[in-house]
């Protein structure tokens, strides 16, 4: 690998500028530059010019995880880090730095550098891929500049904001030839997968009906975090929204060494509150709420369900034909029909499957979220990966599925973050594709747009367009701010 460039101030990275070195990088990765793990040597330390080198972008909550798992492996180097917030960039070059210390040989890790501007990351010839996790306004144009860039891609879920956003996403991946893997881990848990696989062979008989949570923004707008802005967000009223909101905070001064105006980025400017983002990190995804940094429910758990749910169906590349709206009184919660007939429902929470659709028995259990419950000919079945072990009946199906142990699992046995490495050396697809992202996040904008619209909509999966309904369609994209576009 080549020494890192001399450091670009943010100021002369101009996006322009930005594109031109991209194009001149992304020329010279046309082929694989790491050697396949087969041609390494059986003993020792993985050398220098074998390891995957990888720029950490967003250390947040969330990326604490992908800090641990990626600095202790002896095949990655983690040599770089960015966010906008010059605590917490300092705070991931220094747990980064005193993993390295740790590593055997001693002496052979480079240094690992902090950068506020991401675009300073992807300017880096030595750097082979990239971790997106930002919030979600910016996932889809940070993943489309590091495909531009030459740069293999781990992208949060929800890999974006728009199904325009998502599917540019999608384009600019396969048209660059870039290894992108969603953060929907949950999926690479061997027991979900398991389970999903039964499903998706057909062995739970034809699926009637498939269940998963959906729901409103008053559990975090109710929380103790918003305490202090309660008369703004008014959850009594405001709280029975499924779609994210948009709250008229109060500005507050920008603390000092936060880059606010990057930090907002591509979304529409909303004035710097702590409520948004601040120090001590509040929570995994505390803008979630926002209609300008997140999408709600499927930031916190529904991309992870959709994923997984589409996966066992065997429409991972594709999407549902109708949404219905429940004040069209077609179905008592917000519902998704697809092409073969199977309807996929919502609930706010798991009584409903009992209480409203009677559709398992009255003592199932039925706990987590991160999942769907799938009722077919010939039983039930959870996917669930929070909450406890995988439920289901009659119990013969788990004979079938052969869990000759107890069906509890952990969250943390999943091999999402290795198939990505191990597809970035062989340049095959890996299990979570930017096509497959984009789906599963597709899943929730449809619903957010018949929510927004109160109708029931019909959806054409392959344009992507909603056949009869110009305003739905208008719903499928939003400007960014300038200069920032995808």
């Amino acid at each position: 690998m080549k020494p890192p460039p001399a450091a670009v101030a943010p100021s002369a990275l101009t996006r322009r500028t930005f594109l031109h070195h991209s194009a001149v990088v992304a020329g010279g990765l046309a082929f694989p530059t790491i050697i396949p793990s087969s041609a390494r040597g059986a003993a020792g330390a993985v050398p220098p010019s074998e390891r995957i080198t990888i720029g950490l972008i967003g250390k947040g909550v969330m990326a604490n995880g992908h800090l641990k798992f990626l600095a202790h492996r002896d095949d990655v180097e983690l040599v770089a880090v960015c966010d906008v917030d010059r605590s917490r960039r300092e705070e991931g070059r220094a747990e980064i730095a005193e993993i390295n210390a740790d590593k055997k040989p001693v002496g052979s890790y480079q240094g690992c550098t902090a950068y506020n501007d991401y675009r300073e990351i992807l300017a880096r010839p030595d750097i082979d891929a990239v971790v997106i996790v930002t919030p979600d306004h910016w996932h889809a144009l940070m993943a489309i500049d590091a495909a531009k860039a030459g740069k293999d891609i781990y992208c949060e879920k929800p890999v974006s904001m728009t199904i325009q956003e998502g599917r540019r996403t999608a384009e600019t991946v396969h048209r660059y030839g870039r290894v992108f893997q969603t953060g929907t881990q949950y999926r690479s848990i061997p027991d979900v997968r398991r389970a999903c696989q039964f499903v998706r062979d057909g062995r739970l008989g034809k699926v009637k009906s498939v269940y998963a949570l959906y729901k409103t923004i008053r559990p975090l707008i109710s929380g103790p975090r918003f305490k202090s802005v309660a008369d703004i967000v008014n959850a009594d009223r405001c709280g029975a929204a499924y779609v994210p909101m948009d709250f008229a905070f109060p500005a507050q001064p920008v603390p000092e060494g936060l880059d606010w105006a990057l930090w907002v980025g591509p979304a529409p400017w909303r004035d710097y509150h702590s409520i948004y983002h601040t120090n001590p990190k509040p929570g995994v995804v505390p803008w979630s709420f926002s209609d300008a940094f997140g999408v709600t429910s499927s930031t916190q758990h529904f991309s992870h369900s959709s994923d997984v749910l589409q996966w066992a169906l065997g429409f991972e590349h594709t999407g549902p034909v109708e949404i219905f709206h429940p004040s069209t009184r077609h179905f008592p919660t917000l519902t998704c029909r697809y092409a073969d007939g199977t309807l996929l429902h919502l609930l706010e929470n798991w009584e409903q499957i009992k209480t409203v659709y009677q559709a398992v028995p009255a003592d199932a259990r039925i706990a987590g979220a991160f999942g769907a419950v799938f009722v077919g000919e010939r039983g039930w079945l959870t996917s669930m990966s929070t909450g406890g072990r995988i439920e289901g009946g009659p119990d013969s199906l788990f004979a079938e599925m052969n869990f000759t142990h107890r069906r509890d699992f952990s969250v943390g046995s999943n091999n999402h973050h290795a198939n990505w490495l191990e597809c970035i050396r062989t340049r095959q697809t890996p299990s979570c594709d930017a096509e497959t992202g984009h789906r599963s996040a597709s899943l929730a904008h449809l619903v957010n747009i018949a929510c927004w619209t109160g109708q029931t909509l019909r959806w054409d999966p392959v344009r992507e367009v909603f056949p009869d309904n110009p305003a739905a369609n208008r719903l499928r994209a939003r400007a960014m701010r300038a200069p920032w576009r995808v």
